[in-house]
């Protein structure tokens, strides 16, 4: 007779694929690299585009009050793109999902090439709304790879520290691909933006097949609601505070050094972002989610202060890394405490980061009124 505790819950997901796919296999340890090198390009992607949106909104905008609306644009897309990005994991299997996501990250990076190539301010709103998008499904790498190889927390922190390596070679990339571009500004930085998601799709698509099966009855799982409110007010709130700061961070950095020290602030902070989950995962079981969540928030209320005296390139630089190092032990945080409790319905995960985008695109407004 088959205990109980074998028996699947309402609203569990269950997979249903190979047995090398179960355990500690081959296929886990492969579907693990495939994540982690699928997110860290993705996430370098998103360096790359983000590090130009606030400058060419500043210089492309026919008002000074649409300038913001490109970096908003890029939110606004990852909001709208959560929910189904979490239910076409469900549907269709995270090897088609990602690549879905990575496949208009790429198209959105051409479109801003062209618009940037020929400033036409309509098309860089677009093409960022596009890699926004892209983003949008990026944010599910943490929620799906929570059940791989049933290792839990090291897991995320293994393919989240993973874009960790974005943080370091963005300048590089960024200053190679300007070089080649001159005369055409921030027109080789975009072009690397799509390769880099040209490059994530190359992984996506060589994950091993995984199918997933959804019970029948979601109602017990949606039931779980009320124990996710906390920890998504938290996080919206970090969003808010993050993409605010990190909207403002170009344009102050641009007043005071050359336009290639904007990538470098940008990339310490996303550095940061990514590093505290290669920290943690040597001990994993400092990865608990309250404390984790209250130290991200008081790392983000010392970068919002940090910014806020800052008037120079290495105290603009100290600030994003703090609220990089914020944002992740707050990312970190809430995405253990969302998870905690054994599956979540796709529906709830779903609202749950369209919350904490919509935090984003407050933020992203907000970043002009800091500029």
């Amino acid at each position: 007779m088959t205990s109980l505790t074998a028996m699947p819950r309402a609203g569990q997901l269950e997979c249903i694929c190979e047995p090398a796919a179960l355990g500690e296999k081959a296929g886990d340890r492969r579907g693990m690299a495939l994540l982690a090198t699928g997110f860290a390009f993705s996430v370098l992607a998103q360096v790359l585009t983000l590090s130009i949106l606030p400058l060419t909104g500043l210089s492309l905008a026919p008002v000074q009050g649409l300038a913001s609306l490109p970096y908003a644009a890029f939110y606004i897309g990852a909001a709208l793109a959560s929910l189904p990005a979490s239910l076409l994991l469900d549907s269709f299997g995270r090897r088609a999902a990602f690549s879905l996501g990575a496949s208009l990250g790429a198209a959105g990076g051409l479109v801003l090439v062209w618009a940037l190539v020929s400033m036409h301010f309509g098309a860089l709103v677009l093409g960022a709304f596009w890699l926004g998008i892209a983003g949008g499904f990026s944010l599910f790498y943490r929620h799906a790879v929570v059940p791989v190889g049933g290792r839990g927390a090291m897991a995320l922190l293994i393919v989240f520290g993973a874009a960790t390596l974005a943080g370091l070679v963005a300048p590089s990339i960024a200053s190679l691909v300007e070089a080649a571009a001159v005369p055409r500004a921030f027109a080789g930085t975009a072009t690397a933006a799509a390769l880099a998601h040209v490059a994530s799709l190359a992984a996506t698509v060589a994950l091993p097949l995984q199918r997933r099966l959804k019970q029948e009855n979601e109602t017990a799982a949606l039931q779980g609601w009320r124990s996710l409110l906390l920890p998504t007010a938290i996080g919206a709130l970090g969003w808010f505070v993050m993409t605010a700061l990190m909207g403002a961070t170009p344009v102050a950095v641009i007043g005071c050094a050359p336009s290639e020290a904007v990538v470098g602030a940008v990339a310490w902070h996303v550095m940061a972002m990514y590093a505290p989950a290669l920290a943690l995962a040597v001990v994993p079981k400092a990865a608990r989610p309250v404390p984790l969540s209250a130290v991200g928030c008081l790392f983000l209320a010392t970068g919002a202060i940090a910014f806020a005296v800052s008037g120079s390139v290495g105290g603009f630089s100290v600030s994003a890394a703090l609220v990089g190092t914020g944002w992740s032990l707050l990312m970190l945080g809430t995405t253990l405490w969302v998870d905690s409790k054994g599956p979540v319905s796709r529906w709830l995960l779903g609202i749950h980061d369209g919350a904490l985008l919509t935090g984003a695109v407050l933020g992203a407004f907000a970043a002009s009124a800091l500029a």
